[in-house]
């Protein structure tokens, strides 16, 4: 590779991870993303055949059902050189594979990040960039060496964002409460997912700013994300204050995970329509 790609130089990329469901929508989430970095995107139909030809390569190396998952990665590049403050020239487009477990070990337990900001109004926290990945590395360091999982990041309102790799949602009675991606925050096809399949099983869901104390009467906490899947929050530490959720049988979060993990097993018929067959 050039020394003065774009990619290199100036962090001009564009990725996303998927399984083989509603691939679609994140090839359509690329070119949102694409237009916001100045790159020119594939179209959807070339994301979903290289997505295919991708899983079809590497079908060997898919983990046995209820042992992980086939992680997929598309990423698009600036891989021209520029020197300049400049997109770049020209474009590639990969799409590769790995066999992965579950995200996070264990029980998830949440710090609140008040002292730095994962994304700002007008700035790129609403695609999903390299460029917002670097900046959450060091409050993620911090965080786990207290012993906390991850971070759940603020805007400078106070109102929550998200945590550092997932969108999240709030249960309090019979609401199922997120954050609305209005910007600095990245529209998640698993979030997505999980609005509808919320609305299927009968529950209200909200989108609109959350402040921070409404953490302290939620009763279940859940992230959301392409490689999180559907995961309950154990706990969240606020300024020094605990607060522990519920979690397990019976819980939104698991009535949730339970339904969206069916179907992209197949071991649930998929109404929705999401599911693609690998022809």
């Amino acid at each position: 590779m050039n020394p003065s790609s774009g990619i290199l130089n100036y962090g001009q990329d564009s990725k996303w991870a998927h399984p083989t469901v509603r691939p679609e929508q994140n090839a359509m989430r690329m070119k949102v993303g694409s237009k916001r970095m100045c790159m020119q995107a594939p179209t959807v139909e070339q994301f979903v055949n290289a997505v295919k030809q991708t899983v079809h390569s590497n079908k060997r190396w898919v983990p046995p059902p209820g042992k992980g998952a086939m992680y997929i990665r598309p990423l698009l590049m600036g891989s021209g050189p520029v020197l300049g403050v400049a997109p770049a020239s020209e474009y590639t487009f990969i799409t590769y594979a790995s066999p992965v477990g579950n995200y996070h070990k264990g029980v998830l337990n949440l710090i609140v990040e008040e002292k730095f900001r994962r994304a700002i109004p007008g700035g790129t926290g609403g695609v999903k960039a390299v460029t917002n990945y670097a900046i959450i590395y060091k409050p993620i360091a911090e965080a786990k060496a207290k012993g906390f999982t991850d971070v759940l990041f603020l805007n400078a309102e106070k109102y929550i964002e998200e945590v550092s790799t997932s969108n999240i949602f709030l249960v309090k009675g019979n609401e199922t409460l997120t954050p609305p991606t209005s910007g600095t925050i990245l529209p998640g096809i698993t979030r997505k997912s999980i609005i509808e399949i919320t609305h299927v099983l009968g529950y209200q869901v909200k989108e609109r700013a959350i402040p921070v104390e409404e953490l302290f009467d939620a009763e279940e906490v859940f992230c959301t994300g392409t490689a999180v899947g559907v995961n309950s929050v154990n706990s969240i530490t606020y300024q020094d204050t605990r607060i522990a959720y519920k979690r397990g049988a019976g819980t939104v979060g698991q009535k949730l995970y339970e339904m969206l993990t069916g179907i992209q097993t197949g071991r649930i018929e998929d109404k929705m329509g999401w599911t693609v067959e690998l022809d």
